[in-house]
Order: C-alpha cells, then structure tokens, then sequence
C-alpha cells in the first residue's frame, strides 16, 4: 500500500486578530499553492474547529484578545486524534519564542514577516508532518500484518 501526502493540498489554519495579517497569509499561501487554506480571527474556535478539519498545519499568532496563542496550544494538546500537530507561532516579540517552543509550538515566525522565510518555513513544516503521517501508516501497516500473520499460525496449530 502506497502512502501519498499532497503537500500542496495540506490543510492550513491561520489564526490572527489582525485583519489584514490574515489576508497576507491566505495571499502568499493561495500565490504559492496552497489549496485548502482556513482562517479564523476568534482564537477561541481554533479547537473546535480543529476538531471539525483536522489541519495539517496551524499558523498561530501569540497576542490575541480573550484568548492568547498559548491557551489556544493547551486546547489543542486535549485533541486525542492527532499525536504530531504542526503549530507555527507568529510573534512580535523574542521573548516569547522559547515560551511558545516549551508550550508545544513546533516553530515560529517573527513579526514582521519575511515572505520568503514565511513559505519555506511552513513548507518545511509540512514535510515533516507528511514524514510523521507516513511513519504512522507504515506501522499500522506493520501492525496488521503482524496481526494476521499471528491469527494464520494460531489457526494453523488448531
């Protein structure tokens, strides 16, 4: 059974209380590719909404009102369907950089973006989530077929 990741067709959440931070980054992913692109400027449904469309990748600012980028990560840590989530966090300040690592970011980009830095980022992220998944099928694959070579030697016995 072949295992095939469509990079380009990942699915991607933006989150961001700035307007127009979420227009950049719905423009420069669609430009550059990206087919399945969501946004949401109320942090509070990121979980929800997660739970709904599994995302392959969430790029999440850190600074929001009623819900900071933190508590969205601590959210999403309760979700038991997804043991690797990809979450980029969007900050402004260094400081929060080691913070948003220890809380489960896998990376993050700095505010003011660099485009180019922006796209390789998330398509290096997306690479690694596309290896993760695959490492994932191959040992369910393994599994079962560990499985049912176990059930033909016990049947065998009978």
């Amino acid at each position: 059974m072949k295992y095939e990741f469509d990079i380009y067709g990942a699915r991607i959440l933006v989150v961001d209380d700035k307007a127009a931070n979420v227009m950049l980054l719905e423009q420069l992913l669609g430009l550059t590719g990206y087919r399945q692109v969501s946004s949401t400027m109320e942090p509070q449904t990121v979980c929800a909404l997660h739970e709904a469309n599994p995302y392959d990748l969430i790029l999440l600012d850190l600074k929001m009102p009623v819900m900071d980028g933190f508590a969205v990560m601590e959210g999403l840590k309760k979700n038991p369907h997804d043991a690797y989530l990809p979450v980029i966090v969007l900050t402004a300040e260094p400081g929060h950089k080691l913070r948003a690592l220890q809380a489960g970011a896998k990376d993050f980009i700095s505010k003011p973006f660099d485009l180019l830095e922006v796209k390789t980022r998330i398509y290096n992220m997306l690479e690694v989530r596309m290896l993760y998944q695959k490492l994932e099928n191959y040992s369910k694959l393994l599994e079962y077929a560990t499985n049912q070579r176990t059930d033909e030697m016990s049947a065998a016995k009978l």
